[in-house]
Protein backbone atom coordinates (compact mmCIF):
# COMPACT_ATOMS: atom_id res chain seq x y z
CA UNK A 1 0.00 0.00 0.00
CA UNK A 2 1.42 3.30 -0.71
CA UNK A 3 1.90 5.30 1.78
CA UNK A 4 1.58 9.32 1.35
CA UNK A 5 4.65 10.30 0.94
CA UNK A 6 4.82 7.90 -2.20
CA UNK A 7 1.84 9.64 -3.35
CA UNK A 8 2.93 12.98 -3.32
CA UNK A 9 2.75 14.15 -7.05
CA UNK A 10 5.70 16.14 -6.60
CA UNK A 11 7.45 13.32 -5.59
CA UNK A 12 5.93 10.83 -8.32
CA UNK A 13 6.70 13.71 -11.06
CA UNK A 14 10.05 13.49 -9.57
CA UNK A 15 10.72 10.32 -9.87
CA UNK A 16 9.69 10.44 -13.46
CA UNK A 17 12.29 13.18 -14.19
CA UNK A 18 14.93 11.68 -13.36
CA UNK A 19 14.18 8.24 -14.76
CA UNK A 20 13.41 10.00 -18.17
CA UNK A 21 16.76 12.13 -18.34
CA UNK A 22 18.65 8.10 -17.92
CA UNK A 23 19.82 6.94 -21.43
CA UNK A 24 18.48 3.55 -22.62
CA UNK A 25 22.25 2.76 -21.90
CA UNK A 26 22.14 4.15 -18.55
CA UNK A 27 19.45 2.23 -17.32
CA UNK A 28 20.40 -1.10 -18.90
CA UNK A 29 23.39 -1.18 -16.55
CA UNK A 30 21.01 -1.47 -13.49
CA UNK A 31 20.25 -4.78 -14.61
CA UNK A 32 20.57 -7.57 -12.14
CA UNK A 33 22.07 -4.86 -10.26
CA UNK A 34 22.70 -5.06 -6.28
CA UNK A 35 22.89 -1.73 -4.84
CA UNK A 36 24.65 -0.54 -1.89
CA UNK A 37 24.09 2.55 -0.22
CA UNK A 38 25.58 4.08 2.69
CA UNK A 39 23.78 7.31 4.56
CA UNK A 40 20.78 6.39 2.67
CA UNK A 41 18.17 7.82 5.15
CA UNK A 42 19.40 11.14 4.32
CA UNK A 43 18.42 14.40 2.00
CA UNK A 44 20.32 12.53 -0.88
CA UNK A 45 19.16 9.03 0.09
CA UNK A 46 15.53 9.81 0.38
CA UNK A 47 15.28 10.49 -3.31
CA UNK A 48 17.61 7.50 -4.13
CA UNK A 49 15.99 4.95 -1.89
CA UNK A 50 12.85 6.21 -3.49
CA UNK A 51 13.76 6.36 -6.70
CA UNK A 52 15.24 2.64 -6.97
CA UNK A 53 12.14 1.48 -4.89
CA UNK A 54 9.92 3.11 -8.00
CA UNK A 55 11.59 1.80 -10.42
CA UNK A 56 13.40 -1.65 -9.17
CA UNK A 57 11.51 -3.71 -11.17
CA UNK A 58 11.29 -1.72 -14.75
CA UNK A 59 15.27 -1.53 -14.21
CA UNK A 60 15.98 -4.70 -13.34
CA UNK A 61 17.53 -4.20 -9.82
CA UNK A 62 17.79 -7.43 -7.64
CA UNK A 63 18.47 -6.18 -4.27
CA UNK A 64 19.36 -2.54 -2.32
CA UNK A 65 20.83 -3.07 0.70
CA UNK A 66 20.38 0.23 2.18
CA UNK A 67 23.12 1.35 5.78
CA UNK A 68 22.16 4.25 8.00
CA UNK A 69 23.20 4.90 11.54
CA UNK A 70 19.97 7.62 11.99
CA UNK A 71 22.90 10.27 13.49
CA UNK A 72 20.78 12.90 11.23
CA UNK A 73 18.41 11.08 9.15
CA UNK A 74 15.19 9.93 9.88
CA UNK A 75 13.84 6.40 9.68
CA UNK A 76 10.42 5.95 9.73
CA UNK A 77 9.43 6.58 5.54
CA UNK A 78 12.65 3.78 5.48
CA UNK A 79 10.77 1.19 7.27
CA UNK A 80 7.41 2.13 4.78
CA UNK A 81 9.74 1.89 1.79
CA UNK A 82 11.28 -1.63 3.15
CA UNK A 83 8.11 -2.90 4.29
CA UNK A 84 6.42 -2.67 0.50
CA UNK A 85 9.55 -3.48 -1.31
CA UNK A 86 11.02 -6.89 -0.48
CA UNK A 87 13.89 -6.17 -2.88
CA UNK A 88 15.01 -3.45 0.19
CA UNK A 89 17.10 -4.52 3.03
CA UNK A 90 17.24 -2.10 5.75
CA UNK A 91 20.09 -1.94 8.02
CA UNK A 92 20.89 -0.20 10.88
CA UNK A 93 24.76 0.50 10.40
CA UNK A 94 28.17 2.58 11.76
CA UNK A 95 30.08 2.97 8.39
CA UNK A 96 32.87 4.23 10.82
CA UNK A 97 32.75 1.00 12.84
CA UNK A 98 30.53 -1.61 11.53
CA UNK A 99 32.05 -4.25 9.29
CA UNK A 100 29.96 -4.01 6.21
CA UNK A 101 31.18 -7.73 5.28
CA UNK A 102 28.38 -8.88 7.68
CA UNK A 103 25.80 -7.42 5.75
CA UNK A 104 24.05 -9.62 4.20
CA UNK A 105 24.31 -9.57 0.51
CA UNK A 106 26.98 -6.81 0.55
CA UNK A 107 29.41 -8.76 -1.21
CA UNK A 108 27.63 -9.21 -3.88
CA UNK A 109 26.66 -5.24 -4.71
CA UNK A 110 27.97 -4.01 -7.63
CA UNK A 111 27.47 -0.32 -7.57
CA UNK A 112 28.08 1.52 -4.52
CA UNK A 113 26.84 5.03 -3.07
CA UNK A 114 28.56 6.50 -0.21
CA UNK A 115 26.84 8.81 1.08
CA UNK A 116 26.82 8.66 4.94
CA UNK A 117 27.90 12.09 5.94
CA UNK A 118 26.77 15.31 7.56
CA UNK A 119 26.43 18.41 5.35
CA UNK A 120 24.45 20.84 7.39
CA UNK A 121 27.39 23.25 8.79
CA UNK A 122 25.57 23.40 12.14
CA UNK A 123 25.63 19.53 12.56
CA UNK A 124 29.29 19.06 11.04
CA UNK A 125 30.28 21.38 13.50
CA UNK A 126 28.70 19.69 16.36
CA UNK A 127 29.92 16.19 15.45
CA UNK A 128 33.21 17.24 13.69
CA UNK A 129 35.23 13.91 13.95
CA UNK A 130 32.35 11.76 13.02
CA UNK A 131 31.86 13.96 9.71
CA UNK A 132 35.75 13.46 9.24
CA UNK A 133 35.59 9.80 9.90
CA UNK A 134 32.72 9.08 7.95
CA UNK A 135 34.29 11.08 5.03
CA UNK A 136 37.86 9.34 5.73
CA UNK A 137 37.78 5.84 8.03
CA UNK A 138 34.32 4.65 6.20
CA UNK A 139 35.68 5.53 2.90
CA UNK A 140 38.41 3.33 3.74
CA UNK A 141 36.27 0.19 4.96
CA UNK A 142 34.66 0.37 2.16
CA UNK A 143 37.39 0.96 -0.77
CA UNK A 144 39.02 -1.97 1.40
CA UNK A 145 36.03 -4.51 1.42
CA UNK A 146 35.56 -3.75 -2.38
CA UNK A 147 38.77 -3.67 -4.14
CA UNK A 148 39.02 -7.16 -4.80
CA UNK A 149 35.42 -7.66 -5.85
CA UNK A 150 34.02 -7.09 -9.07
CA UNK A 151 32.20 -3.83 -9.10
CA UNK A 152 31.04 -1.68 -12.24
CA UNK A 153 30.60 1.94 -10.34
CA UNK A 154 31.79 3.49 -6.88
CA UNK A 155 30.41 6.74 -6.11
CA UNK A 156 32.12 8.82 -3.35
CA UNK A 157 29.94 12.00 -2.47
CA UNK A 158 32.71 14.75 -2.55
CA UNK A 159 32.02 18.97 -1.88
CA UNK A 160 31.52 21.89 -3.74
CA UNK A 161 33.62 23.05 -0.04
CA UNK A 162 36.78 21.54 -1.58
CA UNK A 163 36.99 24.31 -3.53
CA UNK A 164 36.53 26.73 -0.44
CA UNK A 165 36.02 30.62 -1.34
CA UNK A 166 37.55 30.77 -4.99
CA UNK A 167 39.15 33.60 -6.19
CA UNK A 168 36.85 35.74 -8.60
CA UNK A 169 38.73 34.47 -11.81
CA UNK A 170 37.81 31.31 -11.04
CA UNK A 171 34.19 31.53 -11.00
CA UNK A 172 32.04 29.35 -12.28
CA UNK A 173 34.64 27.16 -11.03
CA UNK A 174 35.88 23.95 -12.78
CA UNK A 175 37.00 20.83 -11.98
CA UNK A 176 40.66 21.67 -11.91
CA UNK A 177 40.27 24.32 -9.86
CA UNK A 178 42.42 23.44 -6.59
CA UNK A 179 40.69 25.41 -4.27
CA UNK A 180 41.03 27.86 -1.42
CA UNK A 181 40.27 26.07 1.73
CA UNK A 182 41.70 26.76 5.33
CA UNK A 183 42.84 23.50 6.80
CA UNK A 184 41.63 25.48 10.58
CA UNK A 185 38.63 26.39 11.09
CA UNK A 186 35.18 25.51 11.95
CA UNK A 187 33.90 24.23 8.29
CA UNK A 188 37.34 22.65 8.07
CA UNK A 189 36.31 19.15 9.34
CA UNK A 190 33.64 18.74 6.76
CA UNK A 191 35.67 20.15 3.39
CA UNK A 192 39.22 18.65 4.10
CA UNK A 193 37.65 15.55 4.95
CA UNK A 194 36.41 15.33 1.74
CA UNK A 195 39.77 16.52 -0.01
CA UNK A 196 41.57 13.34 1.44
CA UNK A 197 38.30 11.48 0.47
CA UNK A 198 38.83 12.42 -3.32
CA UNK A 199 42.69 11.43 -2.83
CA UNK A 200 41.57 8.15 -1.12
CA UNK A 201 39.25 7.45 -4.33
CA UNK A 202 42.42 8.46 -6.44
CA UNK A 203 44.50 6.44 -4.96
CA UNK A 204 42.67 2.99 -4.86
CA UNK A 205 41.98 3.43 -8.81
CA UNK A 206 45.51 3.92 -9.94
CA UNK A 207 46.89 1.48 -7.73
CA UNK A 208 43.95 -1.33 -8.23
CA UNK A 209 42.13 0.07 -11.17
CA UNK A 210 38.81 0.62 -8.63
CA UNK A 211 36.26 2.32 -11.01
CA UNK A 212 35.59 5.05 -8.15
CA UNK A 213 33.97 8.59 -9.49
CA UNK A 214 33.82 11.53 -7.45
CA UNK A 215 30.29 14.17 -7.66
CA UNK A 216 31.08 17.74 -5.83
CA UNK A 217 27.46 18.40 -5.29
CA UNK A 218 26.79 22.34 -5.28
CA UNK A 219 23.89 23.40 -3.36
CA UNK A 220 21.16 20.81 -3.47
CA UNK A 221 17.31 21.62 -2.13
CA UNK A 222 13.84 20.26 -2.46
CA UNK A 223 12.00 17.41 -1.25
CA UNK A 224 13.34 15.20 1.36
CA UNK A 225 15.26 17.87 2.94
CA UNK A 226 14.11 17.75 6.43
CA UNK A 227 12.92 21.40 7.43
CA UNK A 228 15.20 20.87 10.54
CA UNK A 229 17.85 20.66 8.50
CA UNK A 230 19.62 23.87 9.10
CA UNK A 231 20.56 24.60 5.75
CA UNK A 232 19.40 27.66 4.20
CA UNK A 233 16.75 26.52 1.92
CA UNK A 234 15.24 24.18 4.86
CA UNK A 235 15.26 27.04 7.41
CA UNK A 236 13.49 29.35 4.94
CA UNK A 237 10.84 26.34 4.42
CA UNK A 238 10.79 25.82 8.17
CA UNK A 239 9.67 29.33 8.09
CA UNK A 240 7.11 29.36 5.32
CA UNK A 241 5.53 26.24 7.19
CA UNK A 242 5.14 27.94 10.43
CA UNK A 243 3.80 31.00 9.39
CA UNK A 244 7.02 33.25 10.61
CA UNK A 245 9.47 35.66 8.75
CA UNK A 246 12.01 34.13 7.03
CA UNK A 247 15.42 35.12 8.90
CA UNK A 248 18.87 35.71 7.07
CA UNK A 249 21.67 35.73 9.51
CA UNK A 250 24.30 37.42 6.80
CA UNK A 251 24.27 40.55 5.20
CA UNK A 252 22.47 38.79 2.26
CA UNK A 253 25.10 39.19 -0.41
CA UNK A 254 27.10 35.79 -0.53
CA UNK A 255 25.88 34.06 -4.00
CA UNK A 256 24.96 30.62 -4.75
CA UNK A 257 23.40 28.90 -7.61
CA UNK A 258 20.84 26.13 -6.18
CA UNK A 259 19.69 22.59 -8.12
CA UNK A 260 16.83 20.99 -7.54
CA UNK A 261 16.79 17.69 -5.81
CA UNK A 262 15.77 15.61 -8.99
CA UNK A 263 18.41 17.99 -11.30
CA UNK A 264 20.75 16.91 -8.66
CA UNK A 265 19.60 13.29 -8.70
CA UNK A 266 19.86 12.69 -12.45
CA UNK A 267 23.38 13.76 -12.38
CA UNK A 268 24.93 11.25 -9.31
CA UNK A 269 23.49 8.77 -11.09
CA UNK A 270 25.01 9.30 -14.37
CA UNK A 271 28.44 9.89 -12.31
CA UNK A 272 27.89 6.20 -10.33
CA UNK A 273 27.34 4.75 -13.81
CA UNK A 274 30.33 6.54 -15.39
CA UNK A 275 32.39 3.37 -13.75
CA UNK A 276 35.65 5.42 -14.36
CA UNK A 277 37.69 7.73 -11.91
CA UNK A 278 36.67 10.93 -12.52
CA UNK A 279 35.67 13.96 -10.54
CA UNK A 280 32.14 16.14 -11.92
CA UNK A 281 30.99 18.49 -10.67
CA UNK A 282 27.27 18.80 -10.76
CA UNK A 283 24.48 21.33 -9.32
CA UNK A 284 23.14 24.15 -11.32
CA UNK A 285 24.63 26.54 -12.94
CA UNK A 286 22.20 29.73 -13.14
CA UNK A 287 21.06 31.72 -11.74
CA UNK A 288 23.43 32.67 -9.61
CA UNK A 289 21.71 34.96 -6.82
CA UNK A 290 21.91 36.21 -3.56
CA UNK A 291 20.91 34.82 -0.49
CA UNK A 292 18.74 38.45 0.05
CA UNK A 293 17.37 37.09 -3.82
CA UNK A 294 16.82 33.14 -2.83
CA UNK A 295 14.82 34.80 0.15
CA UNK A 296 12.51 36.73 -2.23
CA UNK A 297 12.35 33.56 -4.29
CA UNK A 298 10.56 31.64 -1.25
CA UNK A 299 8.59 34.76 -0.27
CA UNK A 300 7.26 34.85 -3.95
CA UNK A 301 6.22 31.21 -3.89
CA UNK A 302 5.31 30.62 -0.16
CA UNK A 303 2.42 33.99 -0.74
CA UNK A 304 1.33 31.46 -4.07
CA UNK A 305 1.63 28.12 -2.65
CA UNK A 306 0.65 28.51 1.25
CA UNK A 307 -1.18 32.38 0.88
CA UNK A 308 2.09 33.45 3.32
CA UNK A 309 2.10 36.83 4.80
CA UNK A 310 5.44 36.80 6.11
CA UNK A 311 8.73 38.52 5.15
CA UNK A 312 12.57 38.11 4.90
CA UNK A 313 14.08 40.21 7.78
CA UNK A 314 17.84 40.42 8.66
CA UNK A 315 18.73 39.28 12.59
CA UNK A 316 23.00 38.46 13.39
CA UNK A 317 22.98 34.55 14.16
CA UNK A 318 24.03 33.82 18.08
CA UNK A 319 26.19 31.33 16.45
CA UNK A 320 29.73 33.00 16.26
CA UNK A 321 31.06 30.89 13.38
CA UNK A 322 28.05 30.94 11.51
CA UNK A 323 29.68 33.24 8.83
CA UNK A 324 33.49 31.79 9.77
CA UNK A 325 35.23 30.62 6.41
CA UNK A 326 31.55 30.66 4.16
CA UNK A 327 32.46 31.43 0.58
CA UNK A 328 31.30 34.50 -1.00
CA UNK A 329 30.29 32.61 -4.35
CA UNK A 330 29.61 29.33 -5.68
CA UNK A 331 29.05 28.47 -9.14
CA UNK A 332 29.93 25.69 -10.59
CA UNK A 333 31.40 25.38 -14.59
CA UNK A 334 29.26 22.33 -15.61
CA UNK A 335 31.38 22.01 -19.06
CA UNK A 336 32.60 18.69 -18.33
CA UNK A 337 29.50 16.90 -17.24
CA UNK A 338 27.84 18.11 -20.09
CA UNK A 339 30.17 17.11 -22.20
CA UNK A 340 31.27 13.95 -20.68
CA UNK A 341 27.78 12.57 -18.89
CA UNK A 342 24.91 14.38 -21.29
CA UNK A 343 24.21 16.03 -17.80
CA UNK A 344 21.84 18.88 -18.22
CA UNK A 345 19.87 20.71 -14.91
CA UNK A 346 16.43 21.98 -16.27
CA UNK A 347 14.42 23.42 -13.00
CA UNK A 348 15.32 26.32 -12.20
CA UNK A 349 14.96 28.09 -8.88
CA UNK A 350 11.90 29.74 -8.70
CA UNK A 351 10.16 26.68 -10.31
CA UNK A 352 12.48 24.20 -7.93
CA UNK A 353 11.08 26.51 -4.78
CA UNK A 354 7.63 25.73 -5.64
CA UNK A 355 7.68 22.48 -6.07
CA UNK A 356 9.47 21.85 -2.90
CA UNK A 357 6.75 24.40 -1.24
CA UNK A 358 3.85 22.39 -3.03
CA UNK A 359 5.46 18.93 -1.78
CA UNK A 360 5.56 19.85 1.84
CA UNK A 361 1.86 21.40 1.67
CA UNK A 362 0.73 18.23 0.27
CA UNK A 363 2.79 16.47 2.72
CA UNK A 364 0.89 18.64 5.90
CA UNK A 365 -2.25 18.51 4.57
Amino acid sequence: MLTKTRQNPILVEDMAYILNHLTEAERAKFQDSTILITGSGGFLGYYFMHFFATYADELGIRKIISLENFLTGTKDWMDDLARDNDKISLHEFNVITDDVSQIPGADEANLIIHGASIASPTFYRIYPLETIDANVTGLRRLLDFYVKKSIDGFLFFSSSEIYGDPFPEFIPTSEDYRGNVSAMGPRACYDEAKRFGETLCYTFNTQFGMPVSIARPFNNYGPGMNVNDKRLPADFAKAVTEGRDIVIHSDGKPTRTFCYIADAITGYLKVLLYGKLEAFNIGMDRPECSVKEFAEYFVEKAQEVFDYQGKFVYQPSTDKDYMTDNPNRRCPNLTKARTMLGYEPEVLVDEGIARYLKFLKYQLA
